[in-house]
């Protein structure tokens, strides 16, 4: 079989395998009794992985530079940037959830890349000479892998917004470099009812996981509303906790992405800057994930707030990925839809 048949096999396989994927931790999500189906889901993610390693280590032999240079080879690559993130997260924050929101993200990236894109865009073609630089591996591979570790993280905390279902849910300890991980608390509005946490184990109390405890304390004239069950607030914790963590490792690879990119512009084009769309919408991407670490390291944000301003930014980051690209007028523009 040649390079070019294997790398139709190998995306089509993709996406087959995402698919199922997606159902499987779905229907997971649905029949939390079966546990099996997270091993499945788990094995399902780490073989579209190695699907599209191998599909991207193919085009990198057959063209002979690193797999880069389009639309259709960054689609995959932050493909695979997202499913390595997923199993990541996954096995730290050993929750189903976390493929419930990245599969069917993953599944459609490699559908649009596989089934959308005009033929011409994938296939492997001639490095114009700006693009003819060691700097193509390292600016575009950190950028796109900062986008895929930015998307998880986001979608983490839209995650946690569903689970939450809009209630006023403060968490705090998670992401405060003061107290432990075993010291986060609870506290909870809703239509006058107040979740909050306490050290004393009474009649009211429940246990949260990690030690910690939450009481329910809703005064007499609360109206009859459903608080969040104390296992819907553990995996909002969780959600919360993870959200941070990826966003915190994605932000920093942003930053070297954007230095590196900058660079490379001086040495091709005499500029570090020239406000191209692109560049612009790098520096808003990086303005509004810098705006939600501060947020929670300097101001202790917890719970809603910061996962809004995480959920602006999974749309930011396709903006600067994708619509920056298709639609903008710029040196980094594909010209597909103009």
């Amino acid at each position: 079989m040649d390079l070019v048949r294997l790398q139709n096999v190998l995306d089509n396989a993709s996406f087959i395998v995402l698919f199922a994927t997606m159902l499987v931790y779905w229907v997971g999500a649905l029949f939390p009794q079966l546990p099996y189906l997270t091993v499945v889901g788990t094995t399902g993610m780490a073989i579209a992985n190695l699907c599209i390693a191998a599909l991207l280590g193919a085009r990198w032999l057959d063209a002979g530079y690193f797999p880069l240079s389009n639309l259709y080879e960054s689609l995959f690559f932050l493909t695979w940037g997202i499913t390595t993130i997923h199993l990541v997260t996954e096995q730290t924050s050993r929750s189903r959830l976390v493929g419930v929101v990245t599969a069917p993200v993953a599944m459609a990236i490699t559908a649009f890349a596989a089934l959308t894109l005009p033929a011409d865009m994938q296939n492997s073609a001639p490095l114009v000479p700006a693009l003819k630089s060691n700097w193509l591996m390292m600016h575009v591979s950190v950028m796109m892998l900062s986008y895929a570790t930015l998307m998880v993280g986001s979608l983490l905390a839209i995650a946690f917004l569903v689970v939450t279902r809009g209630q006023q849910i403060e968490l705090r300890g998670s992401s405060i470099g003061t107290g432990s991980y075993r010291d986060r608390g609870y506290q909870l509005r809703q239509a006058g009812a107040v979740v909050v946490e306490t050290d004393a184990i009474t009649a009211d109390t429940f246990a949260i996981g990690d030690g910690a405890t939450a009481v329910l304390t809703p005064p007499a004239t609360t109206p009859a509303t459903r608080l969040l069950s104390p296992q819907r607030l553990t995996l909002a914790d969780t959600l919360d906790n993870i959200s941070y963590r990826v966003i915190g490792l994605g932000f920093p690879l942003l930053t070297i992405g954007i230095i590196a990119g900058a660079v490379w512009a001086n040495e091709a084009w005499g500029s570090y800057w020239s406000w191209d769309p692109k560049e612009t919408w790098a520096l808003i991407t990086w303005l509004v994930f810098a705006a939600y670490l501060h947020a929670r390291i300097t101001k202790g944000w917890q719970g809603r707030r910061p996962a809004i301003l995480a959920a602006i930014g999974f749309f930011v980051v396709w903006i600067c990925y994708l619509g920056v690209n298709l639609l903008g007028k710029g040196l980094h523009s594909y010209g597909w839809f103009l």
